[in-house]
């Protein structure tokens, strides 16, 4: 971003001079602005339909939920989108727009998907799970018990190799 601004900057001191090198660092500007949204675009989660388009970032989705040939994307912030695809194709989307490494969105059971950056809270005998960033939102979830008592197990696996 900063090196953005002293290209501008650059710009517009030799583009007043009337010097020749002033279309070369438009070109310089333009280039690295294309570099800049290709880079936003893939922080940026995309579900494209025949009929919408849904851009969000990556780390804003909180879960997505399935209702058929329909899912439910509800972002940390309490929006909700209802988007025309299936939670397999979602899930498809999101392997392959994140880095190959990037295992933050787990899937749980057949109806729903997880960021496990907001899970808070698990307990699998009473089927509920909360997702919360600990600060700004919280939100309640249920699922069958074996894919809750699964996922527990992975966490507690994942914190156990960290020890």
């Amino acid at each position: 971003m900063w090196r953005h601004t002293s290209r501008v900057q650059n710009y517009k001191k030799i583009c007043f001079g009337g010097s020749s090198l002033s279309l070369r660092l438009a070109r310089v500007s333009r280039n690295s602005c294309k570099f800049a949204s290709l880079k936003l675009m893939n922080k940026r989660l995309i579900f494209a339909t025949a009929a919408e388009v849904l851009r969000v970032p990556d780390d804003s989705v909180a879960f997505v939920v399935a209702d058929g040939n329909y899912s439910s994307i509800t972002l940390a912030d309490g929006n909700s989108f209802v988007v025309t695809l299936q939670l397999g194709q979602i899930e498809r989307r999101i392997a392959e727009m994140l880095d190959h490494d990037d295992n933050r969105f787990i899937r749980i059971g057949k109806s729903l998907i997880v960021n496990r950056d907001f899970i808070a809270y698990i307990n699998p005998s009473r089927q509920k799970m909360v997702l919360s960033d600990c600060r700004t939102f919280r939100h309640e979830l249920s699922a069958s018990k074996e894919a809750l008592k699964a996922l527990k197990e992975l966490l507690e696996k994942e914190v156990s190799q960290c020890r």
